[in-house]
Protein backbone atom coordinates (compact mmCIF):
# COMPACT_ATOMS: atom_id res chain seq x y z
CA UNK A 1 0.00 0.00 0.00
CA UNK A 2 2.42 2.43 0.91
CA UNK A 3 5.67 3.12 -1.15
CA UNK A 4 9.25 3.42 -0.86
CA UNK A 5 10.33 6.43 0.17
CA UNK A 6 8.93 8.90 -2.06
CA UNK A 7 10.60 11.80 -3.71
CA UNK A 8 10.84 15.38 -2.07
CA UNK A 9 9.61 16.65 -5.92
CA UNK A 10 6.50 13.78 -6.23
CA UNK A 11 5.60 15.49 -2.68
CA UNK A 12 6.01 18.90 -4.35
CA UNK A 13 4.12 18.36 -7.25
CA UNK A 14 1.26 16.19 -4.76
CA UNK A 15 1.27 19.45 -2.79
CA UNK A 16 0.88 21.87 -5.14
CA UNK A 17 -1.34 20.21 -7.42
CA UNK A 18 -3.94 19.75 -4.50
CA UNK A 19 -3.01 22.78 -2.64
CA UNK A 20 -6.50 24.69 -3.03
CA UNK A 21 -8.43 21.52 -2.49
CA UNK A 22 -6.33 20.67 0.90
CA UNK A 23 -7.20 24.41 1.71
CA UNK A 24 -11.17 24.29 0.79
CA UNK A 25 -11.08 21.06 2.41
CA UNK A 26 -10.20 22.51 5.94
CA UNK A 27 -12.15 25.49 6.07
CA UNK A 28 -15.33 23.31 5.33
CA UNK A 29 -13.83 22.03 8.42
CA UNK A 30 -14.30 25.09 10.32
CA UNK A 31 -10.74 26.28 9.98
CA UNK A 32 -10.25 29.98 8.95
CA UNK A 33 -7.89 30.91 6.21
CA UNK A 34 -4.84 31.17 7.38
CA UNK A 35 -5.31 28.24 9.67
CA UNK A 36 -6.22 25.73 6.74
CA UNK A 37 -2.98 26.92 5.34
CA UNK A 38 -0.72 26.29 8.10
CA UNK A 39 -2.15 23.10 8.71
CA UNK A 40 -1.26 22.57 4.70
CA UNK A 41 2.14 23.78 5.05
CA UNK A 42 2.81 21.23 8.14
CA UNK A 43 1.42 18.85 6.17
CA UNK A 44 3.99 19.41 3.71
CA UNK A 45 6.47 19.67 6.28
CA UNK A 46 6.02 16.54 8.01
CA UNK A 47 5.97 14.67 4.65
CA UNK A 48 9.31 15.63 3.59
CA UNK A 49 11.04 14.96 7.15
CA UNK A 50 9.30 11.05 6.61
CA UNK A 51 8.96 11.22 2.62
CA UNK A 52 5.65 8.07 1.65
CA UNK A 53 2.73 8.56 -0.33
CA UNK A 54 0.73 5.73 -1.06
CA UNK A 55 1.54 3.67 -4.25
CA UNK A 56 -2.05 3.87 -6.03
CA UNK A 57 -1.78 7.54 -7.47
CA UNK A 58 -5.14 8.31 -7.11
CA UNK A 59 -5.15 8.09 -3.40
CA UNK A 60 -2.99 10.56 -3.08
CA UNK A 61 -5.40 13.04 -3.27
CA UNK A 62 -7.47 11.12 -0.39
CA UNK A 63 -4.30 10.64 1.41
CA UNK A 64 -3.61 14.28 1.93
CA UNK A 65 -6.88 15.63 2.74
CA UNK A 66 -6.91 12.65 5.57
CA UNK A 67 -4.19 13.49 6.68
CA UNK A 68 -5.28 17.33 7.17
CA UNK A 69 -8.09 16.60 8.70
CA UNK A 70 -6.46 14.50 11.26
CA UNK A 71 -3.84 17.47 12.09
CA UNK A 72 -7.09 19.80 12.12
CA UNK A 73 -8.91 17.50 14.91
CA UNK A 74 -5.13 18.08 16.04
CA UNK A 75 -5.10 21.54 15.88
CA UNK A 76 -8.95 22.21 17.75
CA UNK A 77 -7.91 19.66 20.63
CA UNK A 78 -5.01 21.71 21.63
CA UNK A 79 -7.29 24.83 21.24
CA UNK A 80 -9.85 23.49 23.67
CA UNK A 81 -7.93 22.46 25.46
CA UNK A 82 -5.89 25.66 25.81
CA UNK A 83 -8.56 27.46 26.18
CA UNK A 84 -9.75 25.44 29.20
CA UNK A 85 -6.22 25.13 30.44
CA UNK A 86 -6.04 29.23 30.46
CA UNK A 87 -9.80 29.88 30.99
CA UNK A 88 -9.01 31.26 34.62
CA UNK A 89 -11.47 29.18 36.59
CA UNK A 90 -10.88 27.53 39.27
CA UNK A 91 -12.81 24.58 38.26
CA UNK A 92 -11.31 24.11 35.08
CA UNK A 93 -7.57 24.08 36.68
CA UNK A 94 -8.75 21.57 39.12
CA UNK A 95 -10.27 19.18 36.55
CA UNK A 96 -6.78 19.16 34.58
CA UNK A 97 -4.60 18.32 38.08
CA UNK A 98 -3.38 15.50 38.96
CA UNK A 99 -3.53 13.06 41.08
CA UNK A 100 -0.93 12.52 43.74
CA UNK A 101 -1.36 9.76 46.02
CA UNK A 102 0.77 8.23 45.26
CA UNK A 103 4.05 7.69 46.84
CA UNK A 104 6.37 8.75 43.74
CA UNK A 105 4.50 12.07 43.37
CA UNK A 106 4.56 12.58 46.92
CA UNK A 107 8.08 12.36 47.57
CA UNK A 108 8.40 14.78 43.87
CA UNK A 109 5.83 17.54 45.65
CA UNK A 110 8.73 19.51 47.10
CA UNK A 111 11.01 19.69 44.18
CA UNK A 112 7.67 21.01 41.81
CA UNK A 113 7.17 23.36 44.81
CA UNK A 114 10.96 24.86 44.98
CA UNK A 115 10.83 24.97 41.10
CA UNK A 116 7.61 26.62 41.02
CA UNK A 117 8.85 28.78 43.43
CA UNK A 118 11.99 29.69 41.22
CA UNK A 119 10.10 29.87 38.05
CA UNK A 120 7.76 33.22 39.57
CA UNK A 121 10.58 34.75 41.26
CA UNK A 122 12.20 34.92 37.66
CA UNK A 123 9.69 36.50 36.11
CA UNK A 124 9.46 40.42 35.99
CA UNK A 125 7.84 42.16 38.85
CA UNK A 126 4.91 43.44 37.18
CA UNK A 127 4.10 39.77 35.76
CA UNK A 128 4.95 38.59 39.68
CA UNK A 129 2.36 40.70 40.48
CA UNK A 130 -0.43 40.01 38.03
CA UNK A 131 0.22 36.45 38.05
CA UNK A 132 0.05 35.97 42.05
CA UNK A 133 -3.18 38.92 41.95
CA UNK A 134 -4.60 36.04 39.54
CA UNK A 135 -3.62 32.86 41.68
CA UNK A 136 -3.86 33.72 44.88
CA UNK A 137 -5.57 36.70 45.38
CA UNK A 138 -8.23 35.28 42.93
CA UNK A 139 -9.10 38.71 41.37
CA UNK A 140 -9.92 39.09 37.88
CA UNK A 141 -8.53 40.22 34.82
CA UNK A 142 -10.57 43.34 35.31
CA UNK A 143 -10.21 43.95 39.18
CA UNK A 144 -6.18 43.35 37.97
CA UNK A 145 -6.22 46.04 34.91
CA UNK A 146 -8.25 48.71 37.55
CA UNK A 147 -5.78 48.08 40.56
CA UNK A 148 -2.70 47.83 38.59
CA UNK A 149 -3.49 50.49 35.79
CA UNK A 150 -2.38 48.54 32.86
CA UNK A 151 -4.98 47.20 30.69
CA UNK A 152 -6.92 44.16 30.66
CA UNK A 153 -5.61 42.97 27.89
CA UNK A 154 -2.13 43.27 28.79
CA UNK A 155 -3.20 41.64 32.22
CA UNK A 156 -4.31 38.86 29.85
CA UNK A 157 -1.53 38.46 28.31
CA UNK A 158 1.00 38.12 31.52
CA UNK A 159 -1.42 35.74 32.59
CA UNK A 160 -0.67 33.55 29.70
CA UNK A 161 3.04 33.90 29.39
CA UNK A 162 3.45 33.47 33.58
CA UNK A 163 1.17 29.88 33.09
CA UNK A 164 3.06 28.80 29.94
CA UNK A 165 6.22 29.92 31.75
CA UNK A 166 5.36 28.04 34.83
CA UNK A 167 4.35 24.98 32.87
CA UNK A 168 7.73 25.02 30.61
CA UNK A 169 9.69 25.01 34.29
CA UNK A 170 7.53 22.29 35.51
CA UNK A 171 7.69 20.46 32.58
CA UNK A 172 10.97 17.84 33.67
CA UNK A 173 9.08 17.17 36.71
CA UNK A 174 5.61 16.12 34.92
Amino acid sequence: MWSKPTSRALIDDAVLTYYTDLCAAMRRRGHGPSASQDIVHEIYLRLTGKPQLPENPSAIKAFLIRACINLGIDRLRREQFERRLFSGSVEDALAVAQDMRDAENLADVDYRIKTLRRAILEMSLQRRRVFLASCIGGLTSDQISAKTGITKNMVDRHLRKAYLYCLESLEDTL
